[in-house]
């Protein structure tokens, strides 16, 4: 299997709707009643975590690469050459 970065924006949006599915799968197996609306605020409030946590994340890592690859600067021009004059 391939390596890839870990995500947490995408954990914390997977263990949310984890919830909500094991909160469905109990209603529907009558392990538990719950009322439909209960998993709206679940949902959201957990997509709503996911997208801070993927902003933060995003941020720091931007501000990481920032720090430590240095910024490539065009060369400044010859200040004792006119711009008449053929290089």
């Amino acid at each position: 299997m391939l390596r890839h970065e870990f995500q947490p924006g995408r954990l914390v949006a997977g263990a949310f709707l984890t919830l909500a599915a094991i909160i469905f799968i109990g209603d529907a197996g009558d392990a538990w009643e719950t009322p439909w609306f209960v998993v709206i605020p679940i949902v959201i409030g957990g997509l709503c975590l996911a997208a801070a946590v993927a902003l933060t994340t995003r941020g720091i890592r931007r501000r990481r690469s920032s720090l430590t690859t240095p910024k490539a600067h065009p060369p400044s021009p010859d200040p004792n050459s006119s711009p008449d004059t053929p290089h």
